[in-house]
């Protein structure tokens, strides 16, 4: 028996914060609203629509909007008695469809996603060429009451080859009144096919203010230093700020600096600590982010040495730090050198489930090794 949908688990939520589908608002992407109801507006609505852009800035968000907005809003008629055209894409909450798209429960709309694995309790690892094909199933018994019909793809990028070939027949003739919402993080790992049947809706990353706005509506709010701080780390995305602020990545980031502070003389029982702190199922989302900040700290310094200082100090004492260990282009070269071995190094690691601390202390070594030659 498959499970259903209220008993496989969000693979896109993050913990504490609504899933996009349930998210009452879209903040900082107007523009591609706007060309969206333009589109639909002028009777110009391509049956392909590809939402790009970094992860964690909206694009699902913007993706259940569409749908229940779709799903809501009748096609004009030409008659002389037709709706007026929409300004936005807000459907309210207490909307029969609005309701039914949340219990992921009305028949014109499909969730094409990474399948869940029974036997091993997680999504696997691929889109795969089956979930595809229960559109056409979808498509057969939806079609009896009219109307549009919606598939989300999300995301994308994460179909295999032959699930991609399948969806990109549906694109080269889609059935009547479908829409079909490509959410993609990385479009050109897309087949270009794909890619060219669709009309793009690239979302940008935040900025400082819209993501304040945010942060600001949460339970317990960030402070505006550490809202900037974690904006600056984040790059942008409100979902890997608000990952950050659930397994306090600025703390992380500070124990990181301080740990260098002194390197080559590193601090090597806070180096020890850190690690540990990564190990244990428990703490699979503290390492990965652990090793996350560890590749920004490496990106965010050899940037300062080719002149290209960061906007915000993200740790205290980081600049004082960058100026000591890169202040030069030569240090910043090796500096994106090391970043790129060491990139390769975690991404080997955790594939091959090697043990977290001894993961990054490696990691450690290695950069105050470099500090050292540099020093040298």
């Amino acid at each position: 028996m498959s499970a259903s949908y209220d008993d496989i688990p969000e693979s896109d939520q993050i913990e504490g914060v609504p899933h996009p589908r349930e998210a009452a608002r879209l903040v900082g992407h107007d523009s591609a609203e706007n060309a969206f109801l333009e589109a639909f507006s002028s009777d110009r609505l391509h049956h392909g629509w590809l939402i790009t852009g970094p992860r964690g800035i909206g694009k699902a968000t913007l993706a259940w909007r569409l749908a229940r907005f779709l799903l809501a809003t009748p096609a004009d008629d030409g008659g002389m008695f037709a709706a007026p055209a929409p300004q936005n894409l807000d459907i309210p909450a207490e909307n029969p469809i609005s309701r039914r798209v949340n219990a992921m429960s009305d028949p014109g709309l499909f969730l094409l996603r990474r399948p869940w694995d029974e036997k091993l309790k997680r999504h696997k690892q691929d889109i795969t060429v089956d979930e595809v094909r229960k559109l056409k199933s979808f498509f057969a018994l939806s079609s009896a009451g009219g109307g549009r019909r919606v598939v989300i793809v999300d995301a994308a990028d994460e179909m295999n080859n032959s699930a991609a070939n399948a969806l990109l027949k549906l694109l080269e003739e889609p059935p009547e009144g479908a829409i079909l919402l490509l959410i993609s993080h990385q479009p050109s790992r897309l087949l270009p096919t794909i890619r060219s049947r669709c009309r793009e809706l690239r979302l940008a990353p935040l900025g400082p203010d819209d993501l304040s706005q945010i942060m600001t509506s949460l339970d317990e709010t960030p402070s505006a230093d550490e809202t900037q701080k974690l904006g600056e780390l984040a790059g942008g995305s409100v979902g890997e700020a608000l990952r950050m602020l659930n397994l306090n990545g600025l703390g992380i980031y500070q124990e990181l600096v301080s740990c260098f502070r002194s390197s080559p003389n590193y601090d090597r029982p806070r180096a020890l600590k850190m690690a540990d702190g990564c190990v244990g199922k428990a703490n699979a989302a503290k390492f990965d982010l652990t090793l996350r900040l560890m590749d920004l700290f490496l990106a965010r310094m050899a940037r300062f040495g080719a002149g290209v200082a960061p906007r915000v100090e993200a740790a205290e004492g980081e600049f004082a730090l960058f100026n000591r260990l890169s202040s030069q282009p030569h240090a910043a070269r090796k500096w994106a050198e090391l970043q790129q071995d060491l990139s390769a190094r975690a991404g080997h690691g955790q594939a091959v489930n090697l043990d977290p601390a001894a993961l990054i202390l490696d990691m450690v070594f290695k950069m105050n090794d470099t500090a050292a030659k540099l020093a040298a």
